[in-house]
């Protein structure tokens, strides 16, 4: 059973988190983004559920549940004799991955109580809530049926066509259910580490998602961009003039989020790669059926130990 270990606790989550790292500017986000959520998450599902079934193996080389539940206690040990620290350790980092994801269901729980009294405040027919406030702000709320709210401060720093495209991206994460997507994936990293190696990658993704589904509404790339720049100055407190719209290609890995945004924009859409989008999938699926045949090795295991 050491090889379930090795390949979905360890191979397939680091290999699925750098390929995330690496390809993600290859990809084309609107399309990208839900398959790599869930490929994601299901890769940490499926790591989880093999710490699982070896802590379930722990318990049944105890000799005391062997004369309870009718089997050789030394038999189910030989099985991983030549490692015998594994199921101890699967029992520690299952413990952990538990206690880490009640942490991030417990803030995911928290971050919606503070988004609820929003939908109490009027909203308008296209469901945007405006606040008057001298801070810059703009986000969705996915709750219900969704609200979109804008400050005041934030609307009068755009122009007309900026505003439109604002909109256009807040409609965007709800119509997509990208909150849900990011919290699947902050899901996954509690439940692996290794997928830390990738959350920001896709926070940057889901943008970039949102973005491009912003643009195709409109039908203008560029009034998109200066949107998403103009509404990063003006959040940030700060009037720069300088901020560089389209960074020299061999700098964009560099770039800041907003810079990398803006230029994406500013150039041609992206056409992606399904055959990148197909294979990380793929890791993520081969990861769940090798934890389904894991399960099938510890009852094969235990019938033989009988």
């Amino acid at each position: 059973m050491l090889d379930h270990f090795i390949l979905s606790v360890v191979v397939c989550p680091a290999v699925l988190a750098i390929a995330v790292r690496s390809v993600a500017d290859r990809l084309r986000p609107e399309v990208a983004v839900p398959f790599l959520a869930w490929s994601i998450a299901g890769a940490a599902a499926a790591s989880t559920a093999n710490l699982a079934v070896f802590t379930l193996k722990a318990l049944a080389e105890q000799p005391l549940a062997g004369r309870t539940l009718g089997w050789s206690d030394a038999v189910v040990r030989h099985d991983t004799a030549r490692v015998p620290w594994i199921t101890g350790l699967s029992a520690v980092l299952l413990a952990a991955a538990v206690t880490a994801l009640a942490r991030a269901v417990r803030r995911y729980r928290q971050d919606l109580a503070a988004a609820r009294p929003y939908l109490r405040l009027d909203a308008d027919a296209n469901g945007v809530v405006l606040i008057h406030a001298a801070e810059a702000d703009a986000f969705a709320v996915p709750i219900g049926t969704g609200r979109i709210v804008i400050t005041t401060a934030m609307r009068d720093a755009l122009d007309a066509r900026q505003y439109a495209a604002l909109l256009a991206h807040e409609r965007a994460h709800l119509t997509h259910r990208h909150h849900h997507l990011a919290g699947a994936v902050r899901f996954a990293v509690a439940l692996h580490p290794v997928f830390r190696l990738s959350a920001r990658r896709m926070e940057y993704l889901v943008e970039r998602a949102a973005d491009e589904i912003a643009a195709g509404a409109l039908r203008d790339r560029r009034t998109v961009a200066t949107a998403i720049g103009a509404a990063a100055l003006v959040a940030a407190g700060r009037g720069e003039a300088g901020l560089r719209m389209a960074p020299a290609a061999r700098d964009l890995r560099r770039a800041g989020a907003v810079p990398r945004r803006v230029a994406c924009l500013l150039g041609p859409r992206r056409r992606g790669s399904w055959l990148l989008v197909a294979v990380l999938a793929a890791i993520a699926v081969f990861s769940v059926i090798w934890t389904g045949e894991c399960v099938w090795d510890l009852a094969e295991l235990l019938s033989a130990a009988r």
